[in-house]
């Protein structure tokens, strides 16, 4: 069995990621709730708006399932964007401010805390987060009557999952924001992602070549993931998106954890 307390490890994991995560949660009480309650109301107002405002003009939508109401269309894919907010604002502003205002993080490591401690802490912060949207969207979608049946509570988990690979991506891709403005280019990508990702309408409706594009960003990936799993049928094509985002978890993991071993121990 791997022993993550020897070997190549043994420098950058000291098996006490609970500590960092008992900080976080202590700051979090005192200070963030608000900010971390508003996330949720934005897809929310986003499936109230377009699912019965827009979709009372659109009615239904044709899916490789079969027709389906506008709103049932959408609901899913604003259940993955909800874990998505969640995660990303965990582990981008959060751990920005973290890393070059605060410099939380250089203490820490001035502990017999690594960095893989730290990473693995602040991505369970961010799923916890993730968790809290994907229950409160779920039960929404529970009371507006728009679950096909029991097995769309598979829904909750899968967002967890999406979580998990956006959390990793966001702190990997943080490590090496070096100014605040660099913080906007998560924005300047997240929201065309966003729009162009399948969450409104099938992205069969782009030419070719831009279908292909959506095809590589990680919210198409989740979009479909989370619609498979709110019609509890899963076929082969939802196994290369769980593979999809195993691999960004590992990536996330393994660039956040070596950049933040070079910034504060080298």
């Amino acid at each position: 069995m791997l022993d993550v307390h020897q070997g190549p490890f043994k420098a950058v994991y000291a098996g006490n990621s609970r500590a960092v995560m008992e900080w976080s949660w202590i700051n979090l009480k005192r200070n963030n709730w608000t900010v971390v309650a508003s996330g949720f109301f934005e897809p929310l107002l986003f499936l109230i708006a377009m699912g019965y405002g827009v979709g009372s003009l659109v009615g239904s939508i044709d899916t490789p399932a079969g027709p389906q109401e506008y709103v049932h269309f959408i609901a899913p894919a604003l259940l993955t964007v909800s874990a998505m907010n969640g995660a990303l604002a965990d582990t981008t502003w959060n751990v920005y401010f973290k890393m070059h205002i605060s410099k939380v993080y250089g203490r820490m490591l001035n502990t017999p805390l690594g960095p893989l401690d730290i990473a693995l802490a602040e991505i369970w912060m961010a799923l916890l987060r993730g968790t809290f949207y994907a229950v409160g969207f779920t039960i929404v979608m529970a009371a507006f009557g728009l679950l096909a049946s029991p097995l769309s509570l598979l829904m909750i988990p899968m967002a967890v999952f999406i979580a998990f690979g956006f959390a990793s991506l966001g702190m990997g891709i943080t490590s090496y924001c070096r100014k605040f403005q660099h913080m906007d280019w998560i924005e300047i990508v997240k929201y065309p992602m966003f729009m162009l990702s399948g969450v409104f309408f099938p992205i069969s409706e782009y030419p070719e070549v831009l279908q292909w594009v959506v095809q590589a960003l990680p919210l198409w990936h989740g979009v479909e993931l989370m619609r498979a799993a709110q019609l509890g049928s899963f076929g082969t094509e939802a196994l290369g998106h769980v593979g999809y985002f195993a691999v960004l978890i590992v990536i996330g993991l393994i660039f956040s954890t070596q950049r933040l071993k070079k910034l504060f121990m080298s």
